[in-house]
């Protein structure tokens, strides 16, 4: 007999397996060891004949732990965020603990509302891939008692364990391959760069190595990703002021690495033939690409691990200092930048 519709009770175990609620929470508390084995067999028939699922929420909040992470992702769709939260969720199955997810949608104000949101959860811990927060979020971030690390962002005054890239390194990287293979005009490209200091590290280190090379003829541009127009006219613009020229453009990240890439197909332009081509992060398309496009390729599972696995260590008190663990990039050469 179940005492609630549908969802059998502690209770209802006790009263089948004839014996107190107190034995029921020793069995499923791992203190099996202080039963009788013919108390335990009564448990266990009870249990499977009543379809008994313990209410972990509950028992959670009773030891005073959920093992609840909360994660704000900037764009779930960006093949990026996707690859960093397989690897979050891999680390939250190892050691136990339960993921909720929000996708803001590149948006600030939902960024902000799913800070609200969290913080109104029992979670015991918030992983940030954080867009640019306006004073209002950043401030209620800050305020918070909860652990939390950021993934591929640091806050100016701000001290928060980060884990992402070594923005200095990958860029350094790509940078010296393009200068390597002869091109002597490049374009940076970026989205907006607002206060996210990824995009900023990445061309203040591009624009340090350039310097060192005056013989190359160097352009920053920024877009919003989806102005096919506005990236249109960047494009051919650098295309013919630099006519003669054996010419690149380096992509601040994949999902704008998409765009370039579409955008030369709609100017009748090849990237290796025409044009160099050259982006931040690894895409599952980038070798079937014509004759290929070369990526940095960032360890990013491996970067959503560690993040699960820096917000553990400061729940548990493990962590004594700020963490802030940077991963190399590797790349990817391929036809369009060797051609």
């Amino acid at each position: 007999m179940k005492s609630q519709a549908g969802r059998p009770t502690i209770s209802d175990v006790a009263k089948a397996a004839n014996t107190g609620k107190t034995s029921i929470s020793r069995y499923l508390n791992g203190e099996q060891h202080l039963l009788s084995p013919a108390l335990r067999e009564r448990i266990e028939h009870s249990i499977r004949q009543l379809d008994y699922r313990p209410n972990q929420m509950a028992r959670g909040l009773k030891r005073g732990r959920t093992r609840l992470i909360g994660l704000i992702i900037a764009d779930i769709t960006n093949p990026y965020s996707i690859e960093v939260l397989s690897g979050i969720e891999a680390a939250c199955r190892d050691k136990g603990f339960t993921l909720l997810v929000c996708n803001t949608h590149n948006e600030v104000a939902q960024e902000e509302h799913y800070l609200n949101l969290l913080h109104s959860y029992p979670v015991e811990g918030i992983i940030v891939n954080a867009v640019g927060m306006r004073e209002e979020g950043l401030s209620r971030l800050q305020q918070s008692t909860l652990p939390r690390v950021l993934v591929d962002r640091k806050i100016a005054d701000f001290p928060c364990d980060m884990v992402g890239l070594d923005n200095q390194q990958a860029t350094t990287l790509a940078t010296q391959h393009l200068i390597d293979q002869g091109f002597n005009a490049l374009l940076f490209l970026s989205e907006p760069l607002g206060k996210i200091n990824t995009r900023r590290e990445r061309l203040d280190t591009f624009n340090t190595l350039i310097a060192r090379h005056p013989q190359i003829v160097a352009a920053q541009a920024e877009c919003p990703l989806h102005d096919g127009q506005q990236l249109d006219n960047l494009l051919q613009n650098f295309y013919s002021e630099n006519a003669g020229k054996r010419q690149a453009i380096m992509s601040v990240n994949g999902a704008l690495t998409l765009q370039i890439a579409r955008s030369l197909r709609r100017l009748n332009l090849q990237w290796g033939p025409d044009i160099g081509l050259l982006g931040f992060d690894e895409l599952e398309w980038a070798e079937l690409a014509g004759v290929g496009i070369s990526t940095l390729k960032q360890p990013t599972w491996q970067i959503g691990y560690s993040a699960l696995e820096q917000i553990v260590s400061r729940i548990e008190g493990t962590a004594t200092t700020l963490c802030d663990r940077r991963f190399s990039a590797e790349l990817m050469v391929r036809g369009s930048t060797t051609y």
